[in-house]
């Protein structure tokens, strides 16, 4: 066999496996992109089912302090949280005091915010409530 010959089969193997290396590439590629693709679709298919969830639970207003409609907008405001997923205690905390916006509920939000204000920590919600 001439040198050209060997030069020839070397330069043939020399592609031959980088196009072995190229299509095993290839092949976790596409693998990765049905696994993504697999992520995605549970993904949306999760914010799909919170926003028909945050859609089934409106706003529910200000509260005003008043005593005999507590129950009713606790229940709501629970539910609120629920619906749109505010599980953070910092973040329900806001926004319960978000809502407490007349009367003595506002006074109460005032008082809670100055306190919270002073803290550096994450809020207990069984303190909170």
């Amino acid at each position: 066999m001439s040198q050209h010959q060997e030069h020839n089969i070397k330069v043939q193997s020399e592609q031959l496996e980088s196009l072995k290396i190229i299509e095993e590439a290839s092949e976790r590629t596409i693998e990765y992109m049905n696994k993504m693709s697999t992520v995605l679709v549970l993904v949306n298919q999760n914010n799909e089912q919170a926003e028909l969830l945050k859609n089934m639970v409106l706003d529910l207003g200000w509260f005003d302090g008043d005593r005999m409609k507590f129950e009713d907008w606790w229940r709501e405001m629970r539910l609120f949280l629920k619906s749109n997923q505010v599980m953070e205690t910092d973040n329900r905390i806001t926004v319960i005091l978000t809502h407490l916006r007349e009367g003595v509920a506002r006074i109460y939000a005032q008082k809670k915010l100055d306190e919270l204000d002073k803290e550096t920590g994450i809020q207990d919600w069984n303190e909170f409530i």
